[in-house]
């Protein structure tokens, strides 16, 4: 039986969510940011092939700027380790610092939401698919909603789209004491 896959390197896909919410002296406002990211994810190995509107959305965490966020479709042959490792490549080239603070202001953040391949954990602690806290971010889910609403969740089953709605659905008040 011949495998195609160990023959043909067939690529894979990956959702990933952009966020900014601190200008770059050259490249401006976080949303122009969010696009310049998106063009400088297109590389011999990496296409672009999907993109969602750019949207604003709240600080998380200390931050007081509100965020510019989106979120594209790639496909390549690189596995999550070595993508991860392109992503951070590309956040230091906007000038992102990582200071150990989680939450604080960024130039660009470049995260891996979900992949084709299913459930990904590695030693790095930076990196698990899918995105531990995707379910419980609208500026994840929103954007990716719009390019990509039936991609299931592995760990839920839900795609994109029923997570967005279950975030979005009201929540019942707790019962007076």
């Amino acid at each position: 039986m011949v495998v195609w896959s160990r023959i043909y390197k067939l690529p894979h896909l990956y959702l990933i969510g952009l966020g900014s919410n601190q200008p770059h002296p050259v490249i401006g406002k976080p949303a122009q940011i969010i696009h310049q990211a998106i063009a400088a994810l297109e590389m011999d190995d990496i296409d672009v092939f999907a993109q969602s509107a750019v949207i604003t959305s709240a600080a998380v965490g200390p931050s007081l700027r509100c965020y510019a966020n989106a979120a594209t479709v790639l496909s390549t042959d690189l596995p999550p380790s070595e993508l991860l490792t392109r992503l951070q490549e590309i956040e230091a080239h906007f000038g992102r610092i990582r200071r150990g603070q989680p939450w604080g202001a960024r130039t660009l953040d470049l995260d891996i939401i979900l992949w084709s391949g299913g459930i990904w954990a590695d030693r790095n602690p930076d990196l698990n698919i899918p995105h531990p806290a995707m379910r419980i971010r609208n500026f994840v889910l929103t954007p990716a909603a719009m390019i990509v609403p039936d991609w299931r969740d592995p760990i839920t089953g839900l795609s994109i789209r029923q997570l967005q709605s279950r975030f979005n659905r009201p929540k019942r008040l707790d019962p007076a004491p």
